[in-house]
């Protein structure tokens, strides 16, 4: 009885020892950011069919989109552009607007201009937070538009934020958004990745906060300049992937592209490892 009871806790101890340390599993992804332009290249031509190719070829697992119409205005088409670019690429959306405004006559459909996250990770809650905001008549106001997800992946969950900051020279609303930012990054448990156009370049003093808050993964394995504005002379960087320290980056290129006037950015990450 004793020789076989030695025997199973060696069997057990054996198990124990080949099992997989799930906390310790490493699941990579193909991440993109992209201002699309509400879908209009640089001739002025819609380019939604170009976007969705591109997605396409490239792979890509979680994309954050920002100026995106749905139903918007005919510059667009009225096309409901989250819906249609999830449907060609088989992801999940969730979009979340910054406007949500009544019709225009005859149309029935609400007018929406916001942002999207599209991810082919499960998508197992969704939130669309404020920040605040300048209107066009210089009132500084709280807004929707600033999307967060969180995906099932790997053996636990990953936090993705998808922003688009003040595009204004004067840094002061940068600054407040980036402030209001971390607090909520502040409550949060767990892999982070911020996508997003900040409109602002990696040493303006406004990004400060946020980028010693998380790292720039361009910083940690990019080639070149990353500049990505305007596409079809790029001269400054400021479309980002942030990412925090649980999260490995692999790789990260600028696409070049003249479906929108920024270009997207891609990046391969590691979720589970450890920023070098």
């Amino acid at each position: 009885m004793r020789t076989v009871l030695i025997f199973s806790l060696s069997v057990l101890l054996l198990a124990s020892c080949a099992a997989p340390d799930a906390s310790r599993r490493v699941q990579t992804i193909r991440v993109m950011t992209y201002n699309i332009h509400h879908g209009e290249d640089l001739e002025g031509e819609l380019s939604l069919d170009r976007i969705a190719d591109l997605m396409a070829r490239h792979d890509v697992d979680v994309v954050a989109l920002q100026e995106v119409d749905s139903h918007w205005a005919e510059r667009s088409a009225f096309a409901d552009q989250p819906r249609e670019l999830a449907e060609r690429s088989g992801m999940e959306v969730f979009f979340a607007p910054i406007y949500n405004r009544d019709p225009e006559p005859p149309r029935e459909e609400r007018r929406r201009y916001g942002l999207a996250v599209l991810s082919r990770l499960p998508i197992l809650s969704k939130s669309n937070l404020e920040l605040a905001r300048e209107t066009s008549e210089g009132e500084v106001t709280r807004l929707p538009g600033f999307p967060a997800v969180t995906l099932e992946a790997g053996a636990g969950t990953l936090h993705v934020f998808n922003t688009h900051l003040d595009y204004r020279a004067d840094p002061a609303m940068r600054r407040t958004q980036i402030a209001e930012t971390l607090e909520v990054l502040e409550d949060v448990n767990g892999p982070i990745i911020l996508l997003g156009d900040l409109n602002a370049p990696p040493d303006a003093a406004e990004l400060e906060p946020l980028l010693t808050r998380l790292h720039d993964a361009w910083e940690m394995a990019g080639d070149g300049d990353g500049f990505t504005f305007p596409a079809d002379a790029p001269d400054r960087r400021i479309d980002y992937i942030l990412v925090s320290s649980d999260i490995r980056v692999d790789s990260i290129a600028v696409l070049h592209s003249t479906a929108s006037d920024h270009q997207p950015v891609v990046a391969v990450l590691s979720i589970g490892g450890t920023a070098e």
